[in-house]
């Protein structure tokens, strides 16, 4: 293991918990090499999850994405910060790209691109992909994602449409009212 290694897994142990030893293990790591992917992509993340700096986050994950395109782990964390910062122009380009990329995890990708049109408001277009998310999965981990993303898009539907909510069902009566209105 390389010197590098070790603080880029430092970094990655204590991010989100302790971000100051977070930043100081990513220093380490980009004095080694200022062209690592992971600790680019890691930066990208610190200005996008933990200080909603948008556009600084982007420029990380630019610079390493024109080192690697192959850079595997910078897609999903770049497109929610296209999405979060609404570059839905952006994010739609970056998605198209993204599936073509061999080794891509295409669910997480697909996902992404159901929340992009979900965010957008295209509620039938999200709905449709996300019916089609189960394609992408080769294991149950993503069901209750799928199911979530789902279920929620329908919900949003049903507010815009104003269709009214599911009325409860109302209770039986219990044994002991039946009783009494028996004998009554």
């Amino acid at each position: 293991m390389t010197s590098i290694d070790k603080y880029l897994f430092q970094a990655m142990d204590n991010y989100p918990y302790s971000l100051e030893e977070t930043l100081e293990s990513l220093d380490y790591a980009l004095s080694y090499d200022e062209n690592n992917t992971m600790a680019l992509c890691l930066y990208g993340r610190l200005y996008a999850e933990q200080l909603q700096k948008y556009e600084e986050a982007k420029m990380y994950f630019q610079k390493a994405l024109s080192i690697d395109i192959n850079a595997l782990e910078i897609y999903p964390y770049y497109l929610d910060t296209l999405l979060y910062n609404e570059d839905f122009d952006e994010a739609e380009k970056l998605i198209a790209f993204a599936l073509t990329v061999k080794g891509v995890n295409k669910i997480e990708v697909k996902l992404r691109e159901v929340l992009l049109y979900e965010m957008k408001q295209d509620l039938e277009k999200a709905l449709e992909l996300s019916k089609k998310l189960r394609l992408y999965v080769f294991s149950a981990d993503w069901s209750s994602m799928i199911d979530e993303t789902e279920k929620r898009i329908k919900q949003k539907v049903k507010i815009i449409l104003g269709k009214p909510a599911k009325k409860k069902k109302k209770k039986k009566k219990d044994d002991t009212s039946k009783k009494e209105e028996e004998t009554n």
